[in-house]
């Protein structure tokens, strides 16, 4: 093992937040000596510390924000306090998109300062901290600005965050692994507001990226009911990929 992507909630959009039907904590990626948090949502902090093993917002390099919506955001300040040891040692990197950071921004002024650097996340750049890389493949469909993730570690990880599904979407994605946010049990129609992706549209995300394993989480209230385990093997017998629906605590090891 080099590397592992933590779960720390599978649960997402505001009513699974507000309910906690699943958690809405978001994700810790470690590869080798460095540790990123993608998404803090409510109760990431609470998460992390109820940990069966020990996780320690302190050793964190960077923490990820895909888009301001609260269920990715809303620990964010925390998160980042803890990981400057309570606001005491000046230390990693925030990457959010722009729209994060301005106006009515998501991370408060006096929390900025505890950081090493700010960075905007902006369609087809590339970054890279320690011993991750990173690109940053498409703006996604969604009410505020969104992107998903490459994570170029070894292999190749995506993290198709919130979005509509749209023609060439898949096409963005050609990685090993991937991990998708699939909110919805039925396919939005075009008038519905909601943009997020179903799990019709995974269906064709998978079909059209072959990774070697897909990854759901993020779910609604829709396929909690209905059961993520079932759905993700119905989608492994339809695509013959291996599909997983990830759950509160699982730790994806590669």
């Amino acid at each position: 093992m080099e590397g592992f992507v933590k779960f720390f909630g599978t649960g997402g959009a505001r009513f699974v937040a507000s309910r906690q039907s699943r958690a809405t904590g978001g994700l810790w990626l470690n590869y080798r000596e460095t540790n990123l948090y993608i998404d803090p949502g409510p109760g990431a902090i609470v998460r992390i510390r109820a940990s069966n093993e020990e996780f320690d917002p302190a050793r964190l390099d960077g923490v990820i924000l895909t888009h301001r919506h609260m269920d990715h955001s809303n620990d964010a300040n925390l998160i980042i306090e803890s990981m400057a040891q309570g606001g005491f040692e000046k230390r990693g990197t925030l990457f959010a998109p722009k729209d994060a950071l301005e106006g009515d921004p998501v991370i408060f002024q006096f929390v900025k300062r505890y950081l090493d650097g700010i960075i905007t996340l902006e369609q087809g750049a590339r970054h890279h901290i320690k011993d991750v890389g990173m690109s940053v493949p498409v703006r996604h469909r969604h009410p505020v600005e969104t992107y998903g993730l490459i994570f170029h570690v070894g292999k190749t990880i995506g993290l198709i965050s919130d979005t509509r599904y749209f023609d060439g979407l898949p096409d963005f994605y050609p990685v090993d692994y991937l991990i998708m946010n699939v909110l919805r049990a039925q396919p939005i129609e075009d008038h519905e507001i909601v943009e997020h992706l179903s799990l019709h549209d995974a269906r064709t995300i998978i079909n059209r990226v072959r990774p070697q394993m897909a990854i759901l989480t993020h779910f609604g209230m829709g396929i909690i009911n209905d059961g993520p385990e079932q759905a993700a093997q119905r989608l492994s017998d339809e695509t013959e990929t291996m599909v997983v629906a990830a759950y509160d605590g699982m730790k994806w090891e590669f």
